[in-house]
């Protein structure tokens, strides 16, 4: 099966408290999962189906080994992760205290591993021409990454479905002004971008959603996706713009429902669907997953989001 989407930036090994609703001192035990935004969303559309893979890398470690063992459990290509040699892998701790909006205590120094990718990691003939490529926000936080990002976006010239999800995380910039130069030029080489309120503020200066939906397409995307919590999703292309309803469930861990999210929006775009369908099936993806603990090892099948709908 010839590859059809291919994410790139982070990755890492998950480790979750087997102790809910306490803070990091009080747990006692943890449990070991693969994470990462772009690996997440590779395993998530790799469930729904769809042949994945992840531009990243890992250190020269055991928990590097987990990391591609990990990926070909999940039906996820290890192809293109790479390895840091003076680095290691990186490691998050997440505290389920509340579980809606688990804190998490990120060990990335001196700098993780995937934002060292350059252009000898790339391969250049994949980026150029598979289907779907997916890059974050995160992924032009630091250098030598983001010139290499920069390239890949340009080499890609805006073929249909290049991806951006803006995957903005405060713990990774110096300034939000840093993070809106750095994330808001990626608008101009991509289709599509997904993001919550907080996320597309910081790339377009509002965090109105239809003002916010108007300047995304105005940088020339075909689709914007923003998600607005408890009042649903807005889906906004050049034609029209609706708003999705949300999915209720009973929240678990709110990590990784975005992930589950990006995979099913991966697979509609694939799959040819209207935004509101592609919307509604990434709702019930992204609840699904905010009802189970962990992120990869929760990412739902086709079968099971259709259920929920």
């Amino acid at each position: 099966m010839s590859l059809e989407a291919l994410t790139i930036g982070r990755v890492g090994v998950d480790l979750y408290p087997e102790q809910s609703g306490v803070p990091l001192a009080g747990v006692s035990t943890f449990a070991k999962s693969l994470g990462g935004t772009a690996t997440n969303v590779a395993v998530a559309a790799a469930r729904l189906g769809r042949s994945a893979a992840v531009l990243t890398k890992v250190g020269p470690d055991g928990f590097g080994d987990y990391v591609r063992q990990a990926l070909d459990g999940f039906g996820v290509s290890p192809a293109f992760v790479g390895t840091a040699e003076d680095l290691q892998t990186p490691v998050v701790f997440c505290e389920l205290n509340p579980p809606a909006d688990p804190p998490l205590l990120f060990y990335r120094s001196p700098i993780a591993p995937d934002l060292t990718l350059t252009d000898e990691d790339v391969p250049w003939d994949v980026v150029t021409s598979v289907p779907l490529l997916w890059v974050t926000g995160t992924g032009v936080s630091a250098e030598p990454a983001r010139a290499t990002q920069r390239k890949i976006l340009e080499a890609r010239e805006r073929r249909e479905h290049t991806v951006l999800d803006l995957d903005y995380r405060p713990m990774f910039w110096s300034s939000v002004e840093q993070a809106r130069e750095e994330i808001g030029a990626m608008l101009d080489h991509v289709t599509v971008a997904v993001g919550n309120r907080a996320e597309v503020e910081v790339a377009v200066g509002t965090a109105d959603p239809d003002a916010a939906a108007d300047r995304m397409l105005d940088r020339g995307l075909r689709l914007a996706v923003i998600k607005k919590g408890a009042e649903g999703v807005l889906v906004a292309t050049p034609d029209g713009r609706w708003t999705v309803p949300p999915q209720r469930v009973e929240v678990v861990c709110g990590l990784g429902a975005g992930d589950g999210f990006g995979g099913a929006l991966i697979h509609g775009l694939l799959s040819g669907w209207d935004p509101v369908r592609i919307a509604e099936y990434a709702n019930a993806a992204g609840a699904l997953v905010a009802s189970r603990l962990a992120c990869a090892d929760a990412m739902p099948s086709a079968g099971e989001i259709e259920e929920l709908l």
